[in-house]
C-alpha cells in the first residue's frame, strides 16, 4: 500500500483542512493509500504578538512547510489559499485548488447585528491590514485593534470583552462549527475577500509526478481554480503579501469570469478599485488587467511606501 505524509499547521482549522484532504486522497486511491500527517509549528503560529505586516507576512505560515516538502519528510502541502505567498519556493508547485467555500469575511459580534449598526468608538479586532483598511474606510470613527490566534483563540478574545466585534474568514468558521458566531456576513461591495479565500491550496514537488496527478485528480475543482488564478496572477503583479491592504475576487457571470480587486491606504483615507472582465481562459491575464489598472490609478506609491515602512519597522 503507498504512503504519503501530509505537512501541516497545528491549529484546529489547518487539521481541518489536512484531514479533509487525506479524505478526498484515499477516496480518489479506490482505499488503497496510507495517509499519515506531519505537524509543524510555524513561524506564523509562534509570534503572536505582533501584526503579520510587521513580521514578514503570509508566508511564515508557509516556510516550515515548504521545507519539509523539500527535504521529503512530506510529499504533499495544504494550505489556505489565502496564506500563500505571491512566490513558491523552487522545486514545489501548487497542484490543485479545491472547491471554493464561502469567501466572504465574517461579522461577529454580540453588540450590533453589522459593522454599520456599531455605537461610535467601538473596538473591532482584526489580524489583517486589508480588513482594517476597508473598515476604516466605512467607519472611520471605530478603533482597529490588532487581533492574532487560531480561531477557537480569536472567539475567546471577543468574549472576554477585549473587543466588541472581531472579523474573521466564514469559511474557517464554518469548517469549524462555529457558524452560529457569525452574526453576518460582510458584503463585497463593504469587504473584499483576501486573494482565495475559502480556497484550499495542495502544494507536491514538482518532480514527484504520481503524487500530483493524485492529488489533482482527488482535489482539483477546474471553475475555482481559475478564479483562483486570476487573484493569483493580481497578487503576483503588485509583488503582494500581509503588508500592504490589497483584495482581489472573482467569481462567474454565466461563463464570464469577473474579477474585482482593490488596493487602498491602510487608514482607510484612499480605497483604488479595478474591475475586469472576460473568459475563463483568459484568468491570468484578467488578474494582470486589474493590477495595471491600479498601478494606473496611483497604486505603486502606496505600496512602495508600506513596503518601505515595513522594513524600518
Amino acid at each position: 500500500m503507498k504512503k504519503l505524509t501530509i505537512a501541516t499547521r497545528g491549529s484546529k482549522l489547518a487539521l481541518w483542512q489536512a484531514n479533509h484532504t487525506r479524505d478526498r486522497l484515499i477516496e480518489a486511491a479506490g482505499g488503497d493509500l496510507e495517509v499519515e500527517l506531519l505537524v509543524l509549528k510555524t513561524k506564523g503560529d509562534k509570534i503572536l504578538d505582533v501584526p503579520l505586516a510587521k513580521v514578514g507576512g503570509k508566508g511564515l505560515f508557509v516556510k516550515e512547510i515548504e521545507t519539509a516538502l523539500l527535504d521529503g519528510r512530506a510529499d504533499i502541502a495544504v494550505h489556505s489559499m489565502k496564506d500563500v505567498p505571491a512566490e513558491l519556493e523552487p522545486g514545489l508547485h501548487m497542484v490543485a485548488v479545491s472547491e471554493r467555500a464561502e469567501p466572504r469575511d465574517a461579522f461577529c459580534s454580540s453588540k450590533a447585528d453589522s459593522l454599520a449598526a456599531l455605537p461610535q468608538g467601538s473596538v473591532v479586532g482584526t489580524s489583517s491590514l486589508r480588513r482594517g483598511a476597508q473598515v476604516r474606510a466605512l467607519r472611520p470613527d471605530l478603533k482597529i485593534k490588532s487581533l492574532r490566534g487560531n480561531v477557537p483563540t480569536r472567539l475567546d478574545k471577543l468574549d472576554a470583552g477585549g473587543f466588541d466585534a472581531i472579523i474573521l474568514a466564514a469559511a474557517g468558521l464554518e469548517r469549524l462549527g462555529f457558524a452560529d458566531r457569525i452574526t453576518s456576513k460582510m458584503s463585497l461591495e463593504d469587504s473584499l475577500p483576501a486573494v482565495g479565500q475559502g480556497a484550499l491550496g495542495i502544494e507536491t514537488r514538482e518532480n514527484d509526478e504520481e503524487t500530483s496527478a493524485l492529488v489533482f485528480k482527488a482535489m482539483n475543482h477546474e471553475r475555482d481554480a481559475s478564479r483562483i488564478e486570476a487573484e493569483r496572477a493580481f497578487l503576483n503583479a503588485l509583488e503582494g503579501g500581509c503588508q500592504a491592504p490589497m483584495a482581489a475576487y472573482a467569481h462567474y457571470d454565466g461563463e464570464t469570469l469577473v474579477i474585482d480587486a482593490l488596493v487602498g491606504e491602510p487608514d482607510g483615507s484612499r480605497i483604488l478599485r479595478a474591475n475586469r472582465r472576460g473568459p475563463q481562459e483568459q484568468a491570468a491575464e484578467l488578474g494582470r488587467g486589474v493590477a495595471a489598472d491600479l498601478l494606473e490609478q496611483g497604486a505603486g506609491p502606496i505600496l512602495e511606501a508600506l513596503i518601505e515602512a515595513s522594513k524600518t519597522n
